[in-house]
Formats: structure tokens, sequence, C-alpha cells
């Protein structure tokens, strides 16, 4: 088995659904790869589940914090 993993791509939903003949789904990588040869080689891809619009802060901000 291969040791080192290849490189995960994301994607929206959208082009998941354009490209699903040629992907299938992989339970153990929780990824997409590619039909036929995607065991050894070829694209891995994950869908994108970020936000597209970072959303503002509104909490307290720790960063550099220090209890007195």
């Amino acid at each position: 088995m291969r040791t080192v993993h290849r490189e995960r791509h994301y994607v929206r939903w959208g082009w998941l659904t354009v490209l699903r003949p040629a992907f299938r789904y992989s339970p153990s990588r929780r990824a997409y790869v590619l039909r036929g040869v995607g065991r050894r080689m070829g694209p891995v891809l994950c869908v994108d589940r970020r936000p597209a619009k970072p959303r503002d802060w509104d909490g307290v901000e720790r960063r550099r914090a220090s209890v007195a």
C-alpha cells in the first residue's frame, strides 16, 4: 500500500455532479477517486465545505490575551 498520501483537491458540489461519471466515492479515503486507476494514481477530490465568504467575527478576541 502507498505510504505517501495524494493531495486532496477541494471542489464544489456542482463540479462533483458534473464529474460523477468519471469518479467514484471511496469510503476509506472519504473522497472521490478516478474510476479504473484511482486506487494507484489520479486525482483525489473532496467536497469543499468551507464557506465561500468568511464571516465577520463577533466574539471575544483571545489572541495575545494575558491573564492578570
